[in-house]
C-alpha cells in the first residue's frame, strides 16, 4: 500500500473489512443507546456513531477508488465525492459532515454528551448507513 497525500491506497479486501467494522460500530452504538438513560454521558455512543460513519465512508472509497482518507477526517467528504461523483447526494454529504464534526469533542473533549444529541445523531447515522449499504451493494 502506498501513501498519496492524505489518502492511503488499499486493496479490495479492505473495503469489505471496513464495511464489517462500520456495521459493528453502529451495532455498538445501538446497544449502548438501549442501555443509556437521560443524564448519562453519551460520548461513548457518539464516539461509536462517528467511528461508524468513518468506516462506512472508508468502505465506499476503498471499493470505488481504492483509497481511504488518512488523518484529516474533515476531508473524508471530498474523498467520498471523488469516489462516487454525483452518486453522493448532498443530503448524505451534509449528514456525514455533521457526524464527523463531532469527533474531536466526543473523543477528546471534556464535555458530557447529551442523551438527546446521541439519539438524534444515531438516527442520522442509521440514515447514512442505509444509504451507504445500498451504495456498497452496487457493482
Amino acid at each position: 500500500m502506498t501513501r498519496k497525500g492524505s489518502t492511503k491506497s488499499v486493496d479490495t479486501a479492505f473495503a469489505q473489512g471496513r464495511l464489517e467494522n462500520a456495521r459493528a460500530y453502529l451495532e455498538a452504538a445501538d446497544n449502548l443507546m438501549t442501555l443509556a438513560e437521560e443524564g448519562d454521558n453519551s460520548n461513548p455512543i457518539l464516539s461509536h456513531v462517528v467511528n461508524a460513519a468513518i468506516a462506512y465512508a472508508d468502505a465506499l472509497t476503498a471499493k470505488y477508488l481504492g483509497e481511504i482518507n488518512q488523518k484529516d477526517h474533515a476531508a473524508i467528504v471530498r474523498l467520498l465525492r471523488d469516489a462516487l461523483g454525483n452518486r453522493l447526494p448532498q443530503k448524505q454529504a451534509r449528514r456525514l459532515e455533521t457526524i464527523i464534526s463531532l469527533k474531536d469533542a466526543v473523543q477528546y473533549g471534556a464535555r458530557s454528551g447529551r442523551h438527546s444529541e446521541a439519539s438524534r445523531m444515531l438516527e442520522e447515522m442509521r440514515e447514512f448507513a442505509d444509504w451507504a449499504e445500498e451504495e456498497f451493494s452496487r457493482p
